[in-house]
This record gives structure tokens, C-alpha cells and sequence, in this order.
């Protein structure tokens, strides 16, 4: 199965000025050329474009969303890297036949591992198991808080509620 890693840019905004380009599609245009045949030499193969929602603070508390217009491009991973790795087939325990005894060939000198080609973002990380979460975890000391225990609970008396009395305009009359 072929793999692929992915490529996200943003299309540009505005053409470039540029000889024999004069109208604003013209430009537009070119730019968009030159973008993608940069990424084409590198391997990148166009995809689609997408517009896309983002949300930008306005002010203090206010929040906006716009549109951006993303390229999508991708590429193909190395075959190498990417081969599935096969284990070799066990030979059933009847067919075991007794072979002669040899001294095992001197070790071929290994060459160091390449560069993974793949990106961080899609390496798996190995997740550790429950057992060894549990076992960072510390202890809370016994003595060092007081246990907790409920506060009472408070009950109003029923139909019993404050007099707030007439209002008084102290110096200041509605008229």
C-alpha cells in the first residue's frame, strides 16, 4: 500500500507584478504558477484547494471567523520505508528435521539507519501501560491535610423572610 505525507499552504492573496501580466487574473494566475511549480520540483503533487474556517479575536472579548484558502499538495514516502515488514512463515513441528551443526557466519557490519522520512506528526509514539502511569504517581501524605469533613447544612425557617420596610427618599423626592 502506498503512503503519502501531505502539504497544507496557503494560496496566495494577491498577484505579483510581473512582465506581460496586466490584468489582475493575469497576475493572480502567474503567481499561482510559480507557487506550484516550486512545490512541483520538490516532489509535491497538487491535491485541491480548500477554504477553510478560522476563528480570530476581535478587541478585547470578540471573536471573528474568516475564511482561509488552503493547497493541498502530497507526495509519495520512499518504498523502502514504507514496506510492509513480513515475518517469515514457521515451519510446522512435524516437518523438523535435524540439521547438521554449523558455526554461525561472522556478522555483516550494519549501516546505520537512514533518516526517518516520515514526519513527527505521523510517527507512533509508544503509550505506556496503566501499571506504568500508576507507578509515577505519589502518595498523598496522611498527615499533612486535616481529613474534610461536610459542613452542616444550614435550613431557613419557612415563611420567614426580611422586612425591607417602605422606601425613604432621603432628600430626594419624585415629584
Amino acid at each position: 500500500m502506498q503512503r503519502y505525507e501531505y502539504k497544507v499552504v496557503p494560496a496566495p492573496l494577491k498577484g505579483e507584478k510581473a512582465r506581460g501580466a496586466k490584468t489582475l487574473a493575469d497576475r493572480f494566475a502567474l503567481t499561482l504558477t510559480q507557487l506550484m511549480n516550486e512545490l512541483g520540483r520538490d516532489g509535491w503533487e497538487y491535491q485541491r484547494s480548500d477554504t477553510l474556517p478560522c476563528e480570530e479575536r476581535v478587541g478585547f472579548t470578540g471573536k471573528s471567523t474568516s475564511f482561509q484558502n488552503m493547497l493541498v499538495f502530497r507526495r509519495a514516502l520512499e518504498a523502502a520505508a514504507t514496506a510492509p515488514r513480513v515475518a517469515e512463515p514457521v515451519a510446522a513441528a512435524s516437518a523438523h528435521v535435524a540439521a547438521p551443526v554449523m558455526a554461525a557466519p561472522a556478522a555483516a557490519p550494519v549501516a546505520a539507519p537512514a533518516a526517518d522520512p516520515v514526519p513527527a506528526f505521523f510517527r507512533r509514539d509508544e503509550e505506556p501501560t496503566p501499571a506504568a502511569l500508576s507507578a509515577t504517581l505519589t502518595a498523598r501524605p496522611s498527615d499533612a491535610e486535616p481529613p474534610r469533613t461536610p459542613a452542616p447544612a444550614v435550613e431557613a425557617p419557612l415563611g420567614a423572610a426580611p422586612s425591607l420596610g417602605p422606601a425613604r427618599g432621603n432628600g430626594v423626592a419624585a415629584e
